[in-house]
């Protein structure tokens, strides 16, 4: 269940550090939105994210969850952990009928226009006791992406609040560019590999807690983490990730995008086929 190497969400930095990417801020140019609200869009545009958003009914969410727990089992059994499903949507058709979900595409659309890729998805399930952080980042940051027009949405497969170690944002804080950042240490035990120190220097700390089957959208620049959990509940989230189809992607990124909404008029991406598999 390894991820092909250009597919990591940690590429090499190196690289990285070469490139030149657009990191300001790109407020959301949609005036009309259809499924948002004008001011959970002029909100997203002031604190970098909206939450919450209800997606999936508890019924839907029972079906969501039962497949998760035996896609889960399979990558234990085949010697991964329950961080590494990331990229399922180029595996599993399930996940890809998730990116492609019409009532999580139109609430992305919102923000980001009429022409959207959607180009990752990857599974952040802390079990409980796990123990595990995830520091203080920005997505952009990891990202071979450019210009920095890109969503994340958070999509709760369990519930998630302050005791099970939920997302926490900076509100505010992707109007800062890129951030200066250290390289996290081993014993920080950290999911990711970058700390960026002092969060709330760059503005109020939110917590991002969400019941099973809402979501929530956040900046691609938008400062973020979570804490380990150290509950008797897992706490399971799907992140899925959307850029305008004008950003270009390096690295051989644009190879696992999928055409969600309007066109690609310039051919960025591949628009992958949904798997056979699931």
């Amino acid at each position: 269940m390894d991820t092909p190497q250009q597919f990591k969400i940690i590429p090499d930095q190196s690289e990285l550090d070469t490139m030149e990417r657009d990191l300001t801020f790109h407020p959301s140019p949609v005036t009309d939105p259809q499924s948002l609200s004008r001011e959970q869009v002029e909100g997203y545009n002031t604190n970098g994210y909206v939450a919450p958003i209800r997606i999936f009914d508890e019924a839907e969410m029972a079906d969501l969850r039962a497949y998760f727990d035996r896609l889960l089992d399979d990558v234990i059994a085949a010697g991964g952990d329950s961080y590494s499903i990331s990229s399922a949507h180029l595996r599993h058709g399930r996940v890809y009928d998730l990116l492609t979900h019409p009532r999580i595409v139109a609430c992305v659309k919102d923000i980001l226009g009429d022409d959207v890729v959607g180009w990752g998805s990857h599974f952040f399930c802390k079990m409980p006791r796990d123990g595990k952080a995830v520091a203080w980042h920005q997505d952009a940051s990891y990202w071979p992406l450019s210009p920095s027009k890109a969503v994340t949405v958070w999509l709760a497969i369990d519930d998630a609040d302050i005791e099970n170690a939920c997302v926490k944002f900076v509100s505010g804080s992707h109007h800062f560019g890129h951030m200066t950042f250290r390289p996290s240490s081993p014993e920080e035990h950290n999911v990711l590999n970058q700390t960026v120190e002092n969060p709330e220097q760059f503005g109020e700390i939110v917590n991002d807690e969400l019941k099973a089957g809402e979501m929530s959208m956040h900046s691609d620049l938008l400062l973020h983490g979570s804490e380990g959990n150290q509950s008797d509940r897992r706490r399971c989230g799907l992140t899925l990730r959307y850029a305008a189809t004008s950003v270009r992607a390096a690295m051989g990124w644009n190879s696992k995008g999928v055409l969600v909404s309007g066109s690609d008029p310039e051919g960025l991406w591949a628009n992958r086929p949904r798997p056979e598999q699931d």
